[in-house]
């Protein structure tokens, strides 16, 4: 509609023009045709996600083993610091364990059944109020269930399990024993028959040497105080009225003849898949009365474990579940990922401080 003004202030139409759209379809709507997925058509589109989830798969589990081994390599990292510490202010490392030699007299004769070096670290890991339950001086069983059980993060690998699951149970009385041969042709005796008891259990044991000093049974042998030739052996006890109140064998920075970062100071120790939590193969690490426990050996007759289902025995063997590899701390604090197929007697000369024949590992 158009309108005009008169003069008058009068209006007047002068056309009307309609605006109204045709009623036609074509102008008032349009029509579209919406097709729908066929049930073929979705199941392709459903396998190729599928194909590459499976694509992707792989590399996530790889990446998130990377960043475990990167874990677990900072866990050793940090016991290297802290056992370095303990050395520092004692003047040496700290003593496997207390183990007498047979045959010892009154004053070196006690002990064997107290806690290990893994406790005594502690207060150089920020968890002195951990260590300030446990008496060294104690049988390992009469603590608590409690004080067994407290662990730390930085004793437990990744890639086997967390700190809150390293909790396991076992024999510590001895009631009833089994005896079981070791790689190095000695025996120990396994729990059974007992009552049994919670601790804690770990992945990390100190380097206890090789096996030259023999395993026949004689007092000269690996295992009794003072003859381990790696960095973190058993010692005999200085005895006062039948009770250890410290320790007579110590290894020092000048003990280690081949050079600090030639030597094995820590490494993981070998535990079998399906074994968690489950003595003897996962056994107490605060637990000094078996080797085992804490600690491991290599050399000839005594490879690092390349089944991570191995059982029987290996269990003195170092080994991880990292796949082709075992990660040690070296006793210049360095750490490093050594190949389960390494020669044996390089492994011994590793583990051997004062062998005189050096190894250096190559990057």
């Amino acid at each position: 509609m158009k309108l005009r003004l008169l003069p008058c202030g009068r209006t007047r139409i002068i056309a009307v023009e309609s605006i109204c759209p045709s009623k036609s379809g074509s102008t008032m709507r349009s029509q579209r045709n919406h097709r729908a997925f066929t049930l073929v058509e979705l199941l392709v589109v459903i396998a190729i996600i599928g194909l590459l989830v499976g694509l992707l798969l792989p590399a996530v589990q790889a990446a998130r083993e990377s960043a475990r081994v990167m874990s677990c390599k900072n866990n050793l990292h940090q016991i290297a610091l802290a056992t370095d510490m303990f050395h520092s202010a004692m003047g040496s490392y700290p003593p496997a364990r207390y183990q007498p030699r047979p045959g010892d007299d009154s004053s070196r004769a006690c002990g064997g059944k107290e806690t290990t070096w893994l406790v005594r670290i502690m207060p150089y890991m920020e968890a002195s109020n951990i260590e300030r339950q446990w008496d060294y001086g104690l049988a390992y069983a009469s603590h608590t269930d409690q004080v067994r059980s407290q662990n730390l993060p930085m004793y437990c690998c990744p890639s086997r399990r967390s700190a809150g699951d390293a909790i396991g149970l076992g024999d510590v009385i001895g009631a009833g024993t089994t005896w079981i041969t070791l790689p190095c042709g000695c025996k120990y005796p396994v729990p059974g028959g007992g009552g049994t008891a919670l601790g804690a259990v770990g992945d990390y044991g100190g380097n206890h040497g090789d096996l030259s000093p023999g395993s026949s049974g004689l007092p000269t042998d690996f295992n009794y105080g003072g003859n381990g030739t790696g960095m973190i052996i058993s010692s005999r006890a200085r005895c006062t009225n039948g009770a250890p109140q410290g320790w007579v064998d110590r290894i020092r920075h000048a003990s280690v003849i081949d050079g600090l970062s030639n030597t094995l100071l820590a490494g993981e120790m070998h535990v079998p898949i399906g074994k968690l939590g489950q003595s003897p193969q996962d056994a107490f690490i605060f637990n000094g009365d078996k080797l085992y426990n804490f600690s491991r050996i290599g050399g000839p007759t005594a490879p690092i474990c390349s089944d991570p289902r191995a059982e029987g025995n290996d269990l003195v063997r170092w080994g991880s579940w990292h796949g082709g590899l075992c990660q040690f701390a070296l006793g210049d604090g360095s750490v490093r990922a050594i190949s389960n197929q390494i020669d044996t007697e390089t492994l011994g000369r590793l583990c051997n401080r004062a062998d005189g024949v050096p190894v250096t590992l190559e990057d």
